[in-house]
């Protein structure tokens, strides 16, 4: 399939990336972050997640986040929601998007949701009537959709039968997570393929993270399948917390980078990603994972060496 020459990414590093950190960030420092990643030219970004603090204490400040950052106009303010009351907060805090917490397995869904997966969809449905009143939009997800790290490769009928789960509430934005970064090229042209043949009035998104040094060439192969809407962290940051040995998403400057090398326009200011990219390594050096700021862009040349003798003359 010929290449899409434009992409849309969702920086997620203010929820994904600063959820798994062992150190809280103060919220003045989320909210510096986030208006300096809002003049990046994203078209969406996910601020927060409005679960419980207990939970996710990282996430305890959402509402004053929401309360205090910029709000560019025409950019989509996304929070994930796990339930009816995180829905409620999501709204008072005036988002524009909400999405809906939901892994493939029920291994996975146990340890995350403390439900088995189609248990967790039956609270969908307060949701979405409850959304249904209101001018915030819905979006579904499915964790580990490429590989469960306690049951392996999803069925696809499992992924057709959440989809039409997903239907019959009225949604159809879903964004297919590599949770634990099991999936390769393959899986994700044999996934993807499916479901877009399968639900051809879906829109699909990807959700990579970078484990095992495969979320590039992952996110190649979904733009071959026609997937043109991505997500990325800052630095690398983030990772499942309930999943083992999981590490950040792909770095957005990594994924910005390697779009815009071969074509394909981001409309995302890579410098300045770059600048807020090494503020957060420096931050969190134990956290960050991204080739960039190790070895910068490609157009970043160098004087060529001069005065070496070669060996053995």
């Amino acid at each position: 399939m010929e290449h899409r020459k434009e992409v849309v990414i969702t920086e997620v590093c203010p929820r994904d990336g600063f959820q798994v950190l062992p150190m809280m960030v103060p919220t003045e420092e989320k909210i510096e972050i986030i208006n300096r990643i809002l003049a990046c030219g994203f078209k969406q970004v996910e601020v927060t997640s409005f679960v419980h603090p207990k939970a996710v204490p990282q996430m305890s400040d959402a509402d004053e986040v929401l309360q205090k950052i910029t709000r560019p106009e025409g950019v989509v303010l996304r929070a994930l929601v796990p339930n009816l009351r995180g829905l409620e907060r999501a709204i008072l805090a005036r988002v524009d998007k909400a999405k809906l917490m939901l892994s493939a397995t029920d291994s996975h869904s146990l340890n995350n949701a403390n439900a088995r997966t189609l248990e967790a969809m039956q609270g969908f449905d307060q949701i979405a009537k409850r959304a249904e009143r209101t001018a915030i939009k819905l979006g579904g997800s499915i964790s580990v959709a490429f590989g469960c790290p306690y049951e392996g490769i999803v069925p696809i009928g499992r992924h057709i039968e959440i989809c039409k789960r997903y239907e019959q509430l009225g949604i159809t934005d879903i964004s297919l997570a590599d949770t634990t970064g099991m999936a390769n090229p393959e899986s994700i042209k044999r996934i993807s393929r499916s479901l877009r043949e399968y639900f051809p009035s879906f829109h699909f998104s990807l959700h990579l993270h970078n484990t095992r040094g495969m979320a590039f060439a992952n996110a190649v192969s979904g733009l071959n399948e026609g997937i043109v809407d991505f997500d990325s962290s800052l630095a690398g940051l983030g990772g499942c917390p309930y999943a083992p040995n999981a590490s950040g998403n792909i770095a957005t400057e990594d994924l910005v980078h390697g779009f815009e090398e071969m074509g394909i326009k981001t409309n995302l200011d890579l410098d300045k990603i770059i600048e807020i990219a090494k503020v957060l390594q420096s931050r969190y050096p134990n956290q960050s994972d991204s080739f960039l700021l190790k070895a910068g862009k490609s157009s970043d040349l160098h004087m060529a060496p001069t005065g070496q003798k070669k060996l053995g003359e």
